[in-house]
């Protein structure tokens, strides 16, 4: 899939209210690193005042947002993503081999951070969202990884959970229930996504676009969910 495809897969009205509306967190300093887990990283600033295009606009300047790409291998929907995003904002992409074509995009940082997202707690935390493109098909217990999501490492501080509470899942998924070996073990179709959801607390499933997949096996869509 091309760029230009993967930010029409996102752009519309929808993801740009969701984003708009996003809840502002404390500024806090996510863990991890590209060489050592556990290490910290400073939370970055962005440098441009450009708004990129399809970012939310507010009275005054849009707020910078911390998001993270989960299994962002190459970081084709990170770049996509950030075009969507205000200027200063961060998407961390989190892969065990991270392999980020760009630094930043429309003043919006892309920090490659090596990590197994599925089985260890994630070195980030207090994000104002999460993208998972391609990546959510990999894990095996969904539920157990969603409550994850939201369900803060230290009980007294909620900003220590991977996600801040009303923060939205961007998903970008093949639209089928059938397994296909090592690439696609565990598929989640929309149909299936939605229930499954529900069930984790999110109360609104909205899909966002879909294409034809390249493999012709289905489509690929993208859809986005709000927390209550």
């Amino acid at each position: 899939m091309r760029l230009s495809e993967a930010i029409d897969l996102f752009d519309g009205p929808l993801l740009r209210d969701i984003i708009d509306s996003t809840p502002q967190g404390s500024d806090s300093t996510p863990r991890g690193s590209n060489s050592t887990p556990g290490a910290t990283i400073s939370t970055p600033r962005g440098t441009s005042s450009t708004t990129p295009k399809g970012s939310p606009i507010t009275n005054g300047a849009p707020s910078p947002l911390r998001w993270a790409d989960l299994g962002c291998g190459s970081g084709l929907f990170t770049e996509a993503l950030a075009r969507f995003l205000p200027a200063g904002s961060t998407i961390y992409g989190l892969d065990l081999r991270p392999m980020l074509q760009s630094e930043s995009v429309g003043g919006v940082r892309l920090v490659p951070v090596s990590t197994d997202f599925i089985n260890i707690p994630l070195p980030v935390t207090g994000l104002n969202g999460i993208l998972m493109a391609n990546s959510f098909h990999y894990v095996a217990d969904k539920p157990a990884f969603l409550s994850m999501l939201t369900r803060p490492q230290h009980p007294d501080h909620p900003e220590s959970a991977p996600l801040l509470p009303g923060s939205p899942l961007l998903f970008v998924e093949y639209d089928t229930d059938t397994p296909v070996s090592t690439w696609v073990p565990w598929p989640v179709s929309l149909a299936k996504l939605r229930p499954l959801l529900a069930a984790a607390g999110w109360s609104k499933v909205l899909k966002l676009g879909e294409r034809p997949s390249a493999f012709g096996r289905s489509n690929i869509y993208a859809a986005v969910a709000k927390i209550k």
